[in-house]
C-alpha cells in the first residue's frame, strides 16, 4: 500500500538540466520477529507502517513527493511554460523479519515469497508514480502560449492537479487489483518458489 502525502511545488525558477521524471528512491526497514505464520502476520499487523488515507497499518508503504520546477518566458502579449522538471521523491518502508534458529522450513518459504511480493508490490507504486511525474512534465511543456504569465501559472496549476488526481486514481486501483489476487498471487508464487528450489535453480530458504 501506499501513503498519500503529495506535494507540487510551482517554483519560478532558471530551467535545471535534468533527465524526465527525475527519481530519488530510498529504502527504510521495520523489524518484526515470530516463528509461526500466525506470528507474522501478527507482527506486521503491530509494527507496519500506518497509512494515512486508510487509517490502518501495512505490511508495506511508499511515501511520495512530486516537486515541479517551472521556468516562463514571456513576450510582448503572452507568457509560456520555457520549461518544466518534476522530481519524484519517494520513501519505501519494507518489513525485514528476524527470523529464529528454529524457525520451520516451511515458514521461511512463505517469508520469502511474501517479502518478495512485499517489495514487487511497492516497487510499482514507484513505477507509477514516476510514469505520471513524466506525464506532467509532458503535459507542462505542451501548454500553449498565455495572455501573461499569471495565466500561465494558473495553467501549470491546473494541469498539475489533473494529473495528480490521475495519479491518485491509478495508484488505488493498483491496490484494488492487487488486494482481490492477494491469496491466489501468494500461492501461485509459493508453488513457483518450491519448483525452482526442487529443480536446484533456486537455494531452499535459509
Amino acid at each position: 500500500m501506499m501513503t498519500r502525502s503529495l506535494l507540487c511545488a510551482l517554483l519560478l525558477t532558471a530551467a535545471v538540466p535534468a533527465d524526465a521524471a527525475n527519481l530519488v528512491k530510498t529504502y527504510s526497514y521495520f523489524a518484526i520477529g515470530g516463528r509461526t505464520l500466525e506470528d507474522i502476520e501478527q507482527q506486521l499487523a503491530k509494527h507496519g507502517p500506518q497509512v494515512k488515507s486508510t487509517g490502518s497499518r501495512h505490511p508495506g508503504a511508499t511515501q511520495m513527493a512530486f516537486t515541479t520546477r517551472i521556468s516562463y518566458a514571456s513576450q510582448r502579449g503572452s507568457c509560456r511554460i520555457a520549461d518544466a522538471v518534476v522530481t519524484v521523491k519517494v520513501k519505501v518502508i519494507l518489513p525485514e523479519w528476524r527470523r529464529p534458529r528454529k524457525a520451520d522450513a516451511d515458514v521461511r518459504l512463505f517469508w520469502d515469497t511474501l517479502s518478495a511480493d512485499i517489495k514487487r508490490h511497492e516497487d510499482r507504486h514507484v513505477e507509477i508514480a514516476k510514469n505520471h511525474g513524466r506525464a506532467l512534465e509532458d503535459a507542462l511543456k505542451a501548454t500553449y502560449p498565455q495572455k501573461d504569465c499569471d495565466a500561465a501559472k494558473a495553467k501549470a496549476a491546473e494541469i498539475t492537479a489533473v494529473q495528480l488526481a490521475r495519479h491518485d486514481q491509478d495508484q488505488v486501483r493498483f491496490d484494488l487489483v492487487e488486494g482481490a489476487n492477494f491469496e491466489s498471487r501468494i500461492l501461485r508464487l509459493m508453488r513457483y518458489r518450491m519448483e525452482r528450489i526442487g529443480s536446484g535453480r533456486l537455494p531452499p530458504p535459509t
